[in-house]
Formats: C-alpha cells, structure tokens, sequence
C-alpha cells in the first residue's frame, strides 16, 4: 500500500517536472535530457524509488502474482492527484474503470497461490535456465528491441501503447531480477551469503539495464499522453506480463485449483475491462488542446480553398 502511494504521486510529480523541463528545453518525448536539470523531476524519481524499495520488499516475503496486483492502488492514488494537480479531468466512465481494475485485482489477490519456498541462489538460477523462461526471455528482449528501432521513430509519439509495451515488457523481466535479488538479501540476512555467486550479480545486472529503459520510456509516455490512462494502461500490461512471466519461471500455477485459476483469469478480464474503459473514454472532459484545434480548423478551411481556386 504505501508503495502504490508513492509510486502513484511519482506519476504527477514527474509529469510537473517533464512539463516544466520542456518549457525550457527538449522535450523527453522529442529526445530531450533536459527533464535531468528539473528538481521537481528528482522529485519524483526519489518518490518512485522510495515505492519501489517498499516493492522490493515486498518481492522477498510474498508470490509475484500476490504483490503486483496490489500496485491498482497507484492507480487511484495518479489520477484524483492529476485530477486536482495536473487539470487533467477524469470522466465518470474513467471512475468506473479504475473502479474495475481494483476489483479484479482483489479477486486475484484473494486466489493468488502460495509462495515457493527457495534456498539458494543456485535453485532461482535453475528456475530461471529452464526452457519456457528463456523462450520467454529472448521474444520479450526481441521485441522492445524491435519496438525500439522500428517503431518508436514512427508511431511512438501518437499511439500511447508503444511506450507502455517496451516498459511492461522489461518491467516483467525485472520483477523476476528484483525477486531474485530480494531473495538472495533474505537469505544473505539469515547467515547463508548469497553474493559468493556469480548468478546473483547477473540478476543486479539485468534489474539496473532494465530499470534504466523502463525510466527513459515511462519518462516518454508520462510527456506525452494523459498520466490519468497512462497509469492504469500500464499498470495491466506489466501486471499482466509479470504475472505470465513468474507463471512460466515458477510455476505458480501448478498447485492450484481449477477453481482458483478461473477466479484469477476472471480477475484478468475484469482489468483489462477497466483499462479499455479509461483508454476510449480518456479525452472526455478534457478541453481540446490548442494544437488540435487548429489542425481541425484546417481541415475544415481546406476543402474551401480547393472549391474558391476552381
């Protein structure tokens, strides 16, 4: 809970900052660093680092599939503060949908499986070696590598899901890093030192590369759409994806019931219910932009010319 609480409020704060950055510089979502100068920005990033830390430990004590649902309060928390902060109104139906997002989250939560109990970091390292997790591994790196030199350039600055699939898509293969990384200080803690393996620090390899491209592309989609959807349509993607990826390196899955199963998969479907919601219903209430107005009125003085030349 008060990792949602931080990580929601980093959302705005962050956005505050980018705002007042591109005032003065290049804008994130042109390519810019100059969000780098702006306190507000730091701001932020120590907000988010703080929820962050409050997940990692989280990761150490709890199944993934328990912990990740729980960060649908972030949600609630970014949108009433850009709602009052930020001017970005959120339509009744944008209620709803972050209603339903907390409700699915809860009926996976109430059916999420057992924790496994680990040893060491050689079993994490098993895990993680066996076939399905480095398939997993490899078509997950394959396409933000893909989305990064194809499609970024193109699309990435009108179609709000580019940005947020190369976040979720790493961010699914740093919860697997920050839980091995958590597990390994637990264990560490309790007199077995886990740090004399080299597999440890490859996990704290990955969490830094990956935290890193996470950072420049949220920074991205936070500069450029509405933080009110990009919260939430985040929020599922990487729920989503962390949850496939941890069912497919642990297997939480296997000790479960048909019954607990289709309650998580509905709990699924209510999510993504919610995000469609607040994606269709994102521009409602908000005034149109300056810009798109005057692209429209171009369009509609367009027609005119052509008729008076003829």
């Amino acid at each position: 809970m008060s990792s949602s609480a931080f990580i929601g409020s980093s959302f705005v704060i962050k956005k505050v900052g980018l705002k007042k950055a591109g005032d003065n510089g290049v804008r994130a979502a042109s390519g810019g660093f100059s969000y780098l100068y702006e306190p507000l920005w730091w701001l932020g990033m120590i907000t988010m680092i703080l929820g962050e830390v409050a997940n990692f430990a989280a990761y150490a004590f709890a199944p993934a599939v328990l912990v990740t649902p729980l960060g649908a309060l972030s949600i609630i928390f970014s949108a009433v503060l850009a709602h009052f902060v930020l001017k970005e109104n959120l339509h009744m139906f944008g209620v709803v949908g972050c209603i339903l997002c907390v409700v699915g989250s809860i009926g996976i939560v109430l059916h999420a499986p057992k924790e496994r109990k680990i040893d060491s970091m050689k079993e994490i390292w098993h895990l993680a070696t066996q076939p399905g997790f480095i398939v997993y591994s490899c078509v997950a790196v394959a396409c933000v590598l893909f989305l990064i030199f194809r499609v970024v350039e193109r699309s990435g600055h009108r179609l709000m899901l580019v940005y947020i699939a190369i976040c979720s898509l790493m961010g699914s293969l740093t919860v697997i890093s920050v839980k091995a990384v958590a597990i390994a200080l637990k264990l560490s803690f309790s007199g077995s030192n886990q740090f004399i393996y080299v597999q440890t620090w490859f996990f704290i390899v990955v969490v830094t590369i990956c935290c890193l491209v996470q950072l420049n592309y949220l920074n991205k989609a936070l500069d450029s759409f509405n933080t009110a959807v990009v919260s939430p349509v985040y929020y599922v993607m990487f729920t989503i994806l962390t949850i496939v990826a941890n069912m497919i390196m642990y297997k939480d899955w296997a000790s479960q019931t048909a019954t607990q199963i289709a309650t998580q998969l509905c709990g699924f479907v209510t999510i993504v219910a919610g995000t469609f919601l607040l994606h269709k219903t994102r521009d409602m209430g908000n005034p149109t932009p300056p810009d798109e107005v005057c692209l429209e009125e171009a369009r509609e003085c367009a027609p005119r010319s052509t008729n008076s030349s003829s």
